[in-house]
């Protein structure tokens, strides 16, 4: 038997990141990643795994975000029982993510439960509990970058550095399917997990080596140029934001993932701060999982930071929110004040209530600093709806939207592809995951350009097998659960919700009664038509 890769998320997508090694010996994942985006895809969270846990014998993270971990927890409750192998870093995170998610999962099912009883459904079960995630941490090993690690028979790993959040890293895999991961036979893999941009003000440029027979590199910004901005130019941007939300008038919310994102905005806000460049203005950390991973950033980053300064995230103007009821206490303010709080796609967390407080006074101005999931309530915002629907309820979007791509975690489309030539040689095939379809066609055609050839150039799709020899690839099976390009984009449920916003708007603008009704009896009748 040869290797084979099965690529179970994170193709078309840019979560679920998941894929199995398979050997006649053994199997392996690389990351196990929860998916987010419209309802559909975050459905394919609950069912069943397309493997069977107990047949793993060792999952290798490459970081410590939900897309590529969120669904650990969910695999050890599953059966699973062998080692999560994680840089350091990661490994600390993992016990800020996994219980936060656990209990998101928890609260999430608690509100829906709620609906479900009131409107006669059947209640549903979280995906996993806190439990099960304080469980799941058990397995986690811990183990540093540029070291050879022996993970399972005729498999070997090595960490690198992938300068995209703290801990993350690119995972060069040696395997061989006749148990000698330093036989002549042995297959060099090449995952990269999400490569950084290389001017993050807190991780480093990202390392990989060069000569591999697979690559396996993601693609999320394939299709987008970024323009090169330094340390100075991206406060620059930020302080022009800030100023301009204050002349608003209105409180200034930040969706902001809990790891690297927060700390990189309070890091620039600090330099702002000092620099008198804004006024020191209070600073609200709204995520006990944001407060626990900024205490994992101060722990691990004493090197990174200048020891004769007081540190960026302490400051007395900042303050970290952790109890629920404290973040209620929130709604006093209604200008001056700046907000940050998970999730940073705006579809969980607490940032939602303070959007449903604040996007209907023109005032607010919500700040878009990271990626935003097609169908999720942060890509509607990006997007320029003008109403959404948040817990059930309709709001009208009249806040000013901003977009800063400047603190975007992943390489873009000229990062991406000198990244890609820095690997060369590469011998038997380029794959391209982590990113929708736009942006993967996209990239497989510069890369052509640049000089590799467009048949080793691969865009897989979920649940596709590739037989992987020294020869080259060939692909097996593809066994996608859902039809991925049409759920990714938008599905009944985005349809669902528009309908019903764009209906009350008809109605509030029809004027009389009579009309009013008349309407709503058509709509009647073509359901009545289709219940028949």
């Amino acid at each position: 038997m040869a290797i084979e890769v099965t690529f179970h998320g994170a193709c078309g997508l840019v979560t679920g990141s998941c894929y199995e090694i398979k050997t006649s010996r053994t199997r392996v994942l690389i990351d196990c990643g929860m998916f987010q985006g419209t309802k559909t895809i975050k459905e394919l969270n609950y069912g069943p795994f397309p493997f069977d846990a107990k047949d793993i014998h060792a999952l290798i993270l490459t970081h410590a975000h939900v897309d590529h971990c969120g669904l650990v927890p969910k695999l050890v409750k599953a059966g699973y029982h062998g080692p999560i192998i994680a840089t350091p870093a990661t490994a600390d995170l993992l016990a800020c993510v996994l219980p936060d998610s656990g209990y998101i999962q928890e609260t999430e099912v608690m509100r829906l439960n709620r609906r479900n009883r009131q409107r006669g459904r059947a209640e549903v079960e979280p995906i996993y509990t806190r439990d099960d995630a304080e469980n799941s941490l058990k397995h986690v090993i811990p183990r540093g970058l540029n070291k050879w690690i022996d993970v399972a028979a005729g498999i070997k790993i090595r960490f690198w550095d992938a300068g995209h959040i703290l801990g993350s890293a690119s995972v060069e895999i040696h395997v061989s399917d006749k148990g000698d991961a330093d036989g002549p036979d042995a297959l060099k893999l090449l995952f990269s997990g999400d490569i950084g941009p290389g001017d993050k003000a807190l991780q480093s440029e990202p390392q990989s080596p060069a000569d591999i027979d697979y690559l396996f590199v993601e693609s999320t910004y394939g299709d987008r140029k970024r323009k090169d901005r330094t340390s100075a130019q991206r406060q620059r941007i930020l302080r022009n934001e800030i100023r301009a939300g204050l002349k608003a008038g209105g409180m200034i919310l930040i969706p902001a993932f809990a790891i690297e994102r927060t700390q990189e905005i309070l890091a620039d806000l600090d330099a702002l701060f000092d620099a008198k460049e804004i006024p020191v203005l209070p600073v609200f950390v709204d995520s006990p999982l944001a407060t626990k991973t900024t205490r994992t950033f101060i722990k691990h980053m004493r090197d990174v930071l200048d020891g004769e300064r007081t540190h960026p995230f302490l400051r007395d103007n900042v303050r970290y929110i952790e109890d629920a009821a404290d973040s209620k206490k929130l709604n006093r303010f209604g200008s001056g004040a700046i907000i940050m709080a998970g999730s940073g796609m705006c579809d969980a967390g607490r940032i939602r209530h303070h959007l449903k407080n604040h996007l209907s006074r023109a005032g607010t101005t919500v700040l878009l600093v990271g990626y935003m999931a097609p169908g999720t309530l942060g890509r509607l915002l990006s997007e320029g709806a003008d109403m959404v629907r948040i817990h059930g309820e309709e709001i009208a979007v009249n806040a000013r939207i901003r977009k800063l791509e400047e603190y975007s975690g992943h390489a873009d489309q000229g990062g991406l592809i000198s990244w890609v030539r820095e690997r060369a040689p590469i011998h038997r095939g380029i794959y391209l995951i982590h990113g929708e379809d736009g942006a993967r066609n996209i990239l497989a055609d510069l890369l052509a350009k640049d000089g590799f050839q467009a048949k080793n150039v691969h865009l897989p799709a979920v649940g596709q097998t590739e037989r992987l020899t020294a020869k080259g690839p060939k692909t097996m099976r593809i066994r996608t659960p859902v039809d991925i390009k049409a759920a990714a984009k938008s599905d009944w449920h985005n349809d669902y919700a528009s309908t019903v916003l764009d209906l009350r708007k008809t109605l509030d603008d029809i004027p009389g009664e009579k009309a009013k009704q008349k309407l709503l009896r058509r709509i009647h009748g073509l359901l009545q038509r289709e219940r028949r």
